[in-house]
């Protein structure tokens, strides 16, 4: 980001309190039914489906050189715990197929959680300016939207003897935690936090055709249309265009995947 960027919200608190209402309002009409069927849905699916299936067990290293941008900020302060050498292997053993893909999902949707938490504690201890209420209303109701998708993805490897994934995704933590470090606006937080949802929306896309329980892959397709609406509300908040662009702001006609983990 360039130094002579000026660093406010530019768009109208009224407006962004009812995308934000509608947005919750999604997804508790919609998303959250569709998340709940698909969970039943599981309950009665054999756990050979999900141990065989043929979905990817990815680590998260293709997109650290898009996040270590130097533009992003830190979780320096959220209550995410020190990784240790255990962490390394993620997903964790014993994973396979479409539970692996759960793994994932879930370690993305915690770090997606914990950000939004360091963020609005940022903002409650004023290291971030002036913070319209809007926008701590918007940070707060995605955070909680995320936390619902982790414990459906919990529930997916829970109900299959598993134990649930409590880390941030380890590959990407680090970075996260310096890039945040260095967010002092509202704009810098906005900035991180479409990277995170644009991470998570395109591994949602991506993984999705790689599932193999019509379940599994029913849970994702609920879940990745609301990380979509996160990064549009995003970019209103941030004056620029609300859809899939490249990093100079040039609208996409598809969404790619090229930040999938």
């Amino acid at each position: 980001m360039s130094e002579d960027t000026e660093h406010t919200f530019e768009g109208s608190g009224s407006e962004l309190r009812a995308m934000t209402m509608e947005l919750d309002e999604l997804h508790h009409d919609m998303g959250m039914p569709a998340m709940n069927g698909a969970l039943s849905q599981m309950r009665g699916t054999s756990r050979r489906t999900f141990l065989m299936g043929a979905g990817a067990a990815v680590t998260g290293g293709a997109v650290l050189a898009v996040v270590g941008s130097g533009t992003l900020p830190a979780l320096a302060g959220a209550s995410t715990r020190r990784l240790s050498a255990a962490d390394a292997a993620f997903p964790p053993p014993g994973l396979k197929g479409d539970l692996a893909v759960a793994a994932v999902a879930v370690s993305l949707e915690n770090l997606a959680v914990f950000a939004y938490a360091a963020g609005l504690a940022a903002a409650t201890a004023g290291k971030l300016g002036t913070v319209p209420p809007a926008v701590a209303t918007f940070a707060t109701t995605v955070k909680a939207q995320h936390q619902q998708h982790a414990d459906a993805w919990n529930a997916v490897l829970k109900s299959n003897g598993k134990a649930p994934v409590t880390v941030t995704n380890p590959t990407l933590t680090p970075t996260v935690q310096a890039d945040f470090a260095q967010v002092t606006d509202v704009t810098g937080l906005a900035q991180l936090a479409i990277t995170l949802e644009t991470i998570a929306a395109q591994t949602y896309q991506a993984e999705t055709t790689m599932l193999e329980s019509s379940a599994a892959i029913e849970l994702s397709s609920s879940i990745q249309p609301v990380e979509m609406q996160h990064i549009a509300i995003l970019y209103y908040v941030l004056g620029m265009y609300p859809g899939a662009q490249t990093s100079s702001g040039t609208p996409l006609a598809f969404n790619p995947t090229s930040m999938a983990v």
